[in-house]
């Protein structure tokens, strides 16, 4: 069953040069449907629609990371809508802010550079990928002045954040974390997130899901993320990967596409 959508990514990630197109012409074939690489710099961003040019199943996001914001190209924000133009970028992102390691950019700029591209994606009609660090308020004034569509990925908020970012119409990321065994909050947002308003990620090649911490993430570890969640549900992990596959085609407003009825259970 070829239902996993890895809505997060960093395939042009260094630590994957060694074997980058041996790995990633080998994931359509443990299951793997969907990749978005989100990408951090302005460098990353043509690394990533490279990689959406040479395999049918990736997409590209187009963005500048809070880490990477402190210093930029004047134009920087005319040359991201025109890398938006290309027919396989789905998102802007990965953009917001990072408030753990203050000596990256200073705060005033990452807020400046987060509200410019969020308000590009409103412009382009196109959905933000959200990277919110420890700057939960901050992150979410932007939300509910612009109101744009997308994600925040990698989750780190409490459930009533979440219940908040889903009333703005945005979808909740999740990935190895929630297999983590101090994952509180992850799990209890696992348990309450609106179905229809959840994706899978890995964030590869970090956050790599226990049993497999500490290795080198890669999509077809989404797996063992869907099963932790689908027990926290108490659904199938077929199911669950099945809706949130079609929950990312929307997300990213890509075509939806017949997936094949459950018939045998995945097991990671």
């Amino acid at each position: 069953m070829d239902t996993i959508f890895d809505t997060h990514a960093h395939y042009d990630d260094e630590a994957f040069d060694e074997d980058r197109t041996r790995l990633l012409s080998a994931l359509p074939h443990n299951g793997v449907c969907g990749v978005v690489n989100a990408a951090s710099d302005l460098h990353s961003c043509h690394a990533g629609l490279a990689l959406a040019d040479a395999f049918d199943y990736i997409y590209a996001a187009v963005g500048i990371h809070p880490q990477a914001a402190a210093e930029l190209p004047s134009d920087y924000i005319e040359q991201l809508a025109k890398l938006y133009a290309h027919p396989k970028a789905v998102a802007i992102g990965e953009i917001g802010l990072d408030y753990h390691y203050d000596d990256a950019c200073p705060r005033p700029q990452q807020q400046a550079v987060y509200e410019a591209q969020v308000a590009l994606a409103c412009a382009l009609n196109a959905p933000v990928i959200i990277h919110d660090r420890e700057a939960h308020e901050d992150t979410l004034s932007v939300l509910r002045r612009y109101r744009p569509q997308g994600v925040v990925h990698c989750f780190s908020g409490s459930v009533e954040m979440m219940r908040e970012v889903t009333k703005l119409g945005l979808f909740i990321g999740l990935g190895g974390a929630v297999t983590f065994k101090n994952a509180r909050k992850a799990v209890e947002v696992a348990a309450a997130v609106p179905l229809s308003q959840l994706v899978l990620e890995t964030d590869a090649p970090y956050m790599a899901p226990v049993p497999l911490r500490g290795k080198r993430c890669h999509s077809g570890m989404i797996l063992n993320t869907a099963s932790c969640i689908a027990q926290i549900r108490g659904m199938s992990v077929g199911e669950l990967l099945h809706i949130t596959a079609e929950n990312a085609r929307k997300l990213y407003q890509l075509p939806l596409e017949a997936f094949p009825d459950e018939k045998t259970p995945l097991s990671p």
